[in-house]
């Protein structure tokens, strides 16, 4: 018996000689020679397994000496982009290099001056980019998305994100749900993103596995051809154990959703994770044990190998050889997870949303093997208690910390399109030049474990970069091309020329102590501003004034130059005196009482208006007990209760307002003054508008209220009952008579022209139908109809018979998405197409505001007012700008508020559409000045 494994021994010490060389044949061979010796039929593929076993994942060894990308598109021509400011995400993002970049069989193959001569050997084959001197970067990567899985347009036959049918699903696949004819992935090229995670959503705790994807169409036109290094898991159950292993990636939930989508606690969750791991964990060790007995040379008993289909994606877990992205937000959870992956000793990778883990930094260091990554929204939170304590200087504090910081989109939560909009925030709050612009290139490449191709312009990668309009990180930064596989992406480019300024890093305000005091406050800094202690206050140092007159916005001061700037003098909140130093800072208004304002060169501007979230209503989205509520659906099955009115009630926004949440303060705080709120609906009446001041403690407060009714809200939507056609019938009525109830009177109201009628609409025949119903109504009373459509997605199709009919529009939101099918006929804007929807919307003579979908979001306003204008090329004036983000939203909802009534903002070294800091509000109504610090 000994003699007889001493044999097999010398078999399994020929076998892994050979294993290691993977000569297959040549194992047969030497089986057959000691033929006498019984081994099972699989010793040879069991030997390759179990030493494949401690093989790390990642790239094969003759991966560097490649010479063309395994998804180079035959018959693609040499590329040699020419004279470019190349950010090559070396040197932790420092590394910058001016010069040419030479693409060829979807490689980048040389960074460096190219001569005419170099080129002479490609003859006419070679095609010539001129990026003339434009910034370059690697393809934007997206470490979490959904797109394919949860598809654009949203259609229920195409709804593959989420299973919902157990908490703990390892062996699912976003692969088998991703379609190919999602909408979004040429918008997402047009923003620059060529890669991307696309993960399962966070219903389950482990909802499965996750694929890197490159977004460009292929040939073969298949989910499978779009996928970047698959794991040979793809096409089979247990790939050729020869192989060496690719990385894999998997979703992991906590928190809220799995615990509403099971109705189960956090500890639940945290068990049946728990389960899952130790069943997993069992596998292995069985799997270790069995091959450590084969490596032995002792068969006996041995059986085949221990397998589970199920399971094997969660071994390979425990094993180390899969990327864990997990959905996490509160400390509560972070500290499960990490326990979690200490107690089954495997890596995060990183964690998703995470809100509070910039107030745990050293608990992420605790983590198995690994400080994981922190993937982030920028400003977007609050949406749920477990995000409640999401801060914008987040990132900055990570990194501070030395944790990494990736932004993600979530896509379709924002719009991946606009990835880079997130690093351009996370950078406007202090987060480092370098790492902003790594946060969506090179540190995201790593997080997913493909650094070794993608994320970095360097000799031998993926052909995959970007070139520029404008610096990286400037707001509005657009692709004049992009390159995938070495693949031009856009065809006939529009490109807007920007000022020199925009290719400049850009400057940003020290919000050094506002991120400190985000720590200090565990998340819940103090955000009211003081009141000026004196009823005078002096600005001092002021560039220029613009002010609000009659249904527009007038610049009526600008200083020449640095040397004369101008001082503006308030009193109880109003203005006495603006323009020059000489005329304004007299004796008269300077003295012991006044308070005196810096604003070193800013200017002093209207406040801006949000409208098209229930800001004012709510708190926390996804909590019922922090919001007033849903008004009653006269088309639902029990109407509404004859106690409130019976169906033709209507409900006043003005009665359910909420002042003082976070998301009105942090937009009163970015310049946003005024809210102008329809209750919350889910169905076609919404009811009676109300404007207010963000700013305000309470209703009693003077100024509080700043028109108590504005318009009358209602939605026309295919979303829903009843059909389209039955609410245009009941909105006709309500317009023609007869007229009943509370609805009859203010219905009347619109239809002799005293207040507008305001209708969520994005469907061009819902707003062509809509404008002949205006004018049936004005055919009969011979008077004017104020008609406004908010949402609007595709009004620009309507542009010219929109203004000959007067209707105006507030596009919400102001970059345009296919969120549903009425949405799918958007303009979407440079580069795609010359025109956004503002600008042909303007140009052809309607009235435009913007607004936004969400309270988060009302914050971001002057950001998006900018983006318009820079968008426009120079075709919107600065005041322009301002009016469709203030004046035309009070005029198109019917918020009337004299034009000396209303707010102003001073901001420092620069206006509020320059992105600089809101130094405080100057209201009329509320009789002061109310200064932030």
């Amino acid at each position: 018996m000994h003699q007889l494994r001493l044999l097999g021994s010398l078999v399994l010490l020929a076998l892994l000689l050979l294993v290691s060389r993977r000569s297959e044949a040549s194992i047969y061979n030497i089986l057959g020679f000691f033929s006498k010796i019984e081994l099972p039929p699989h010793a040879s593929s069991t030997i390759a397994r179990c030493r494949q076993l401690d093989m790390q994942a990642g790239p094969s060894d003759d991966f560097w000496s490649r010479s063309a990308s395994d998804r180079f598109e035959p018959g693609t021509k040499p590329i040699l982009i020419q004279d470019g400011k190349i950010w090559t995400g070396g040197e932790n993002g420092t590394e910058i290099i001016c010069g040419d970049v030479l693409l060829e069989k979807g490689l980048i193959k040389s960074i460096s001056r190219f001569s005419v001569e170099s080129l002479l050997a490609y003859g006419s084959d070679i095609v010539v980019v001129d990026a003339k001197g434009s910034w370059i970067t690697p393809g934007i990567v997206d470490v979490h998305s959904h797109l394919g899985d949860a598809s654009s347009p949203a259609l229920s036959g195409a709804v593959d994100d989420n299973s919902g049918k157990g908490t703990i699903q390892p062996w699912l696949r976003s692969l088998d749900g991703l379609n190919t004819h999602d909408e979004s992935y040429q918008l997402s090229i047009a923003g620059g993103v060529t890669t991307s995670l696309i993960l399962p959503g966070s219903a389950s705790a482990i909802g499965g596995q996750a694929f890197v994807m490159k977004l460009r169409e292929t040939k073969e036109r298949s989910p499978s051809s779009m996928l970047l290094e698959p794991p040979y898991h793809i096409n089979s159950s247990f790939p050729d154990p020869n192989l060496p292993p690719r990385w894999r990636h998997m979703k992991h939930a906590c928190g809220e959703n799995p615990s509403d989508e099971y109705n189960d606690t956090r500890m639940d969750t945290i068990w049946e994770f728990r389960k899952a791991y130790n069943k997993a964990t069992q596998i292995k060790e069985r799997q270790d044990e069995y091959c450590a007995q084969a490596l032995s040379g002792n068969w006996e008993g041995l059986g085949e190998f221990p397998d589970d289909l199920q399971w094997e994606a969660l071994v390979d877990v425990v094993r180390g050889r899969v990327k864990v992205n997990t959905h996490c937000y509160e400390a509560v959870d972070l500290d499960g997870l990490v326990r979690l992956s200490n107690e089954f000793k495997f890596p995060i990778a990183a964690f998703h949303h995470a809100s509070e883990a910039y107030l745990v930094p050293d608990l992420l260091k605790k983590a198995y093997g690994q400080t994981p990554a922190v993937a982030l929204f920028a400003t977007n939170g609050r949406y749920k208690r477990e995000a409640y304590r999401a801060s914008e200087f987040a990132p900055r504090i990570l990194a501070k910390h030395g944790i990494t910081v990736v932004m993600k989109s979530d896509h379709p939560v924002l719009n991946s399109r606009y990835l880079l909009y997130e690093a351009q925030q996370a950078y406007f709050y202090g987060l480092p030049e370098n790492l902003a612009l790594a946060s969506v290139t090179s540190n995201s490449a790593k997080v997913i474990g493909m650094d070794h191709r993608i994320g970095h312009i360097k000799e031998g990668y993926d052909a995959d970069l970007v070139i520029w309009d404008s610096h990286p990180l400037a707001l509005g930064a657009t692709p004049s091309q992009v390159f995938i596989d070495g693949i031009p992406q856009l065809d006939s480019p529009y490109v807007v020329h920007k000022p020199n300024h925009f290719q400049v890093t850009p400057k940003v305000p020290n919000f050094d102590k506002q991120a400190d005091e985000a720590v200090e406050y565990e998340g819940l800094p103090p955000l009211t501003p003081t009141k000026a202690r004196h009823d005078t206050t002096i600005f001092l140092n002021v560039k220029a004034v613009f002010e609000r007159t009659t249904g527009a916005v007038q610049q009526v001061f600008s200083a020449q130059d640095e040397a004369e700037l101008g001082v503006v003098v308030t009193r109880n909140g109003s203005i006495v005196c603006s323009g020059e130093r000489v005329s304004c800072y007299t004796p008269a208004f300077f003295g012991a009482d006044a308070q005196v304002v810096d604003l070193e060169g800013g200017s002093i501007s209207p406040g801006l208006v949000s409208f098209g979230s229930p800001l004012g209503l709510q708190h926390i989205d996804l909590e019922p007990s922090t919001q007033d509520g849903y008004v009653f659906d006269p088309f639902s099955p029990k109407g509404v209760p004859e106690i409130v009115g019976g169906d033709y009630a209507l409900v006043h926004a003005v009665d359910g307002l909420e002042y003082g949440s976070r998301d009105a303060l942090l937009a009163y705080r970015a310049g946003v003054t005024t809210g102008i709120t329809a209750p919350s609906h889910k169905g076609f009446f919404a009811g009676l508008g109300t404007s207010f001041s963000l700013g305000a403690a309470h209703r009693l407060e003077p100024g509080a209220v700043l028109t108590e009714t504005t318009a009358v809200h209602v939605s026309v939507r295919h979303i829903g009952t009843p059909s389209v056609s039955t609410q245009i019938a009941v909105l006709r009525r309500l317009l023609l008579g007869p007229q009943e109830g509370a609805a009859g009177y203010w219905f009347n109201k619109v239809k002799e022209g005293e207040i507008p009628l305001v209708v969520e609409a994005h469907s061009a025949d819902i707003i062509a139908t809509l404008a002949i119903l205006k004018s049936e109504v004005e055919a009969e009373t011979r008077k004017t109809l104020k008609l406004t459509i908010t949402g609007g997605t595709e009004a620009h199709l309507l542009a010219k018979e929109l203004a000959e009919a007067h209707i105006g529009v507030i596009l919400s939101p102001s970059r345009p998405f296919p969120y549903v099918w009425e949405d799918r006929r958007i303009l979407p804007g440079p580069p795609i197409t010359r025109d956004s929807a503002i600008v042909n919307l303007i140009e052809n003579g309607v009235v435009v505001g913007i607004g936004c979908e969400e309270i988060w979001s009302a914050r971001n306003l002057p950001f998006d007012v900018a983006w318009a204008a820079i968008e426009a090329g120079g075709r919107l004036s600065r005041e322009q700008a301002f009016a469709i983000g203030s004046t035309n939203i009070e005029k198109l909802l019917g918020s009337k508020v004299d034009s000396d009534k209303t707010d102003l903002v001073a901001t420092q070294r620069g206006d509020l559409l320059d992105g600089s800091r809101v130094a405080a509000v100057i209201s009329p109504t509320r009789q002061g000045v109310f200064v932030f610090s």
